[in-house]
């Protein structure tokens, strides 16, 4: 897996995003039985970054904690037999590595710490769940309906105790 990681804050956490941010992916591939290498790229954003981009992409003008851009529209949550598709090669893969490009992550480094102490966990905790949230929506995983919501949190509880990360992580 190619993971791009771009820190637009200028500010740091006590521990490596992109190591944190690659185990947390690497797993959900894993975990959906990925048959491809794939890149995500990964943006560590500021309250108005994310605000900007929020309104400018689901006209919601306000600070979100994530954003994600999937580059696949998935047929079903996690299929992959979607990258098949011949006529949709050269708008997935990537030309050069030949990686199934499943598209961008922008995480506000501010709501990350916020949700921490609301949530009362750390914020390494707090970062690794945004990701897992986020590629599960790269996946084609969405939480408009309570059904969905449910699966999505499933999922997401699912990968973060795969890799022992609690709320006392």
């Amino acid at each position: 897996m190619t993971l791009f990681f771009e820190n637009e804050t200028g500010q740091t956490f006590s521990f490596s995003c992109e190591e944190v941010a690659g185990k947390v992916i690497e797993k959900c591939l894993e975990l959906h039985h990925c048959p491809y290498e794939c890149e995500v790229s990964v943006y560590l954003v500021s309250k108005e970054t994310i605000r900007e981009n929020n309104a400018a992409t689901r006209q919601i003008d306000k600070v979100t904690d994530v954003l994600s851009f999937p580059n696949i529209t998935f047929e079903r949550e996690g299929d992959f037999s979607v990258a098949e598709n011949e006529d949709l090669y050269y708008e997935i893969f990537h030309p050069e590595s030949g990686e199934l490009i499943l598209g961008d992550i922008m995480l506000c480094y501010d709501r990350i710490i916020e949700q921490a102490n609301e949530y009362g966990h750390s914020v390494y905790r707090e970062f690794a769940f945004l990701v897992a949230h986020s590629i599960l929506h790269l996946l084609g995983y969405d939480h408009m309906q309570e059904d969905e919501k449910k699966q999505m949190e499933e999922k997401q509880r699912e990968i973060l105790d795969l890799l022992n990360i609690t709320r006392e992580s």
